[in-house]
């Protein structure tokens, strides 16, 4: 295992810099997912850590080593790309076993492992095949078994499964995680998939346009995003939001067409009479009969999604998604009411886009 430590690390391309001082501690066995849209770098900062991209500035160090001077093969990582990156023309058990080879290991010894790795995530019965007469699952899991039978201090993993379709990507999923249990190695997976960050991650690190938006458990970034990008990329269906300004001396948002929202005394009290905008889940929202719930909006059309349904309303010129386990009757244009809790209302400023809490002083008071 291998604790990273990076450490305001920067890249350039010629004069553009895609990377800004970018600091990130990983625990060792700590499985942390990198998270964001293309383009936002994610993978360059991934490739860094490799060695595979070189640093403009900053430093990262891996198991207390500082590594930005040093080869890809120095640095103690083992890499699974998206493209699998195989040999066509060696076995599954060459493939797997090449690291070994190059390494100097007896060739007794080098069977020995590629066996036992082999049948950890199931290829046994493939060894002798190659990577064409395989599926992109069992090819992956080459990929795979080719970097755990180094057995590196870290796993490093760039989108591996976005080649996959959508029922191998959750059979992959849980294969990597219980891979990643077994072995306790250290991991970084990059992707743009939530729910493989979601679902696969310690901790989430969100990306946006080069930097580090907000790092966190997943439940506490779902619960509490640090800024309006990050609660409107977290989140399926994705978060709605709407401009307003907290009413003085009320506990609500008031919205431009005279509706309000309420929200918790310790918010209203702290932030009366700013801008903001807020935020609120679609699954956090419930329909009631027009004029009964915070405001009203149009019913446009509906998603069927077997256990739920996502309703979609137009309020203003803005479109709002509810999601209902109730699945109540609506008709195309009928005004519907929309209710939602105080204490379930994101609350954001409108200038930064950065999420507002209420002082602690301010809840302590509100609580006596």
């Amino acid at each position: 295992m291998a604790h990273i430590t990076i450490q305001n690390v920067r890249k350039s391309y010629a004069k553009t810099e895609v990377v800004h001082g970018v600091s990130l501690e990983v625990q060792s066995g700590e499985f942390v997912v990198i998270l964001g849209p293309s383009g936002c770098g994610k993978s360059t900062l991934l490739r860094m850590i490799a060695g595979l991209e070189s640093i403009t500035g900053g430093e990262i160090s891996i198991a207390g080593k500082v590594v930005n001077d040093l080869e890809p093969h120095e640095r103690g990582c083992a890499m699974v790309f998206q493209n699998y990156a195989l040999y066509p023309h060696m076995t599954v058990a060459d493939n797997i076993g090449y690291g070994l080879k190059v390494a100097g290991l007896p060739r007794a010894e080098r069977v020995a492992k590629v066996a036992e790795v082999a049948a950890s995530v199931g290829l046994t019965e493939f060894l002798d095949r190659r990577p064409g007469q395989l599926s992109g699952g069992q090819r992956q899991r080459v990929a795979m078994a080719r970097a755990i039978v180094r057995e590196p201090a870290v796993f490093l993993f760039d989108e591996p499964l976005s080649n996959l379709d959508a029922k191998l990507r959750v059979q992959m999923r849980h294969e990597i995680r219980r891979i990643h249990n077994q072995i306790s190695a250290t991991s970084v997976f990059v992707t743009h998939d939530q729910a493989e960050g979601m679902t696969l991650a310690d901790r989430l690190v969100v990306m946006n346009k080069g930097v580090i938006e907000q790092v966190g458990t997943p439940e506490e970034i779902y619960h509490a995003p640090a800024s309006v990008y990050v609660g409107g990329f977290i989140g399926s269906p994705a978060m709605n939001f709407l401009g307003g300004m907290v009413a003085p001396r009320q506990t609500c948002v008031a919205l431009e067409n005279g509706s309000r929202i309420e929200i918790p005394q310790a918010l209203a009290t702290a932030h009366a009479g700013r801008l903001v905008q807020i935020g609120l889940r679609p699954e956090a929202l419930s329909l009631v009969s027009a004029g009964m719930g915070a405001f009203d909006a149009t019913f446009d059309f509906v998603e069927e999604l077997g256990p739920a349904r996502l309703y979609h309303f137009r309020f203003e010129d803005l479109m709002i998604a509810v999601l209902s386990a109730d699945k109540p009757p609506v008709q195309v244009g009928q005004p519907m009411g929309l209710k939602i809790a105080p204490e379930a209302v994101h609350l954001f400023a409108a200038d930064t886009g950065k999420r507002l809490e209420a002082p602690q002083k301010a809840v302590q008071a509100v609580m006596a």
